[in-house]
């Protein structure tokens, strides 16, 4: 195969993969139940683990960093004022819903925010069985994504 021919496969493929859209929204949860990985725990959750747990000497800090963790990540390229809220339902409250929100202000096209259900928080309700987040830019719903369980 000649350099050229190589180039005319390739070109259509650049194309194709640079027209992908980026996602608007997008959520990371991660549950930490113990502060001990696993045997069987991939290496990249073992990574994970040990970066949250990091400076948690005792076993009573230790469990006040267990919880749920969601990493959101947006990129809209708005210049509007705008908030991220935040839904969830335990399993020790029932049907009730809880709210965190987080401002976004004017020119924060992108960013990241991280909501934590932690220590007693997380002790009292139980763990996390459904999620919601979503963006709003100028009272407007910009971009939503929920877990599975969501209703």
């Amino acid at each position: 195969m000649t350099f050229r021919n190589f180039c005319v496969l390739l070109l259509p493929l650049m194309a194709f993969f640079s027209c992908a859209e980026r996602e608007v929204l997008e959520v990371w949860p991660l549950h930490l139940r113990s502060g001990a990985p696993g045997e069987g725990d991939d290496a990249m959750l073992r990574g994970e683990l040990r970066g949250r747990m990091h400076g948690a000497v005792t076993v009573a800090e230790q469990a006040e960093r267990l919880g749920h963790y969601y990493t959101v990540r947006w990129e809209d390229g708005s210049a509007a004022e705008g908030e991220l809220l935040f839904e969830f339902q335990q399993g020790a409250t029932g049907s009730r819903v809880k709210t965190m929100r987080h401002r976004i202000g004017a020119g924060e096209g992108s960013g990241k925010k991280e909501f934590l259900i932690l220590g007693e928080e997380y002790r009292k309700g139980g763990r996390v069985l459904a999620w919601r987040c979503r963006l709003f830019r100028e009272g407007r719903e910009i971009a939503s994504r929920q877990s599975y369980l969501w209703q």
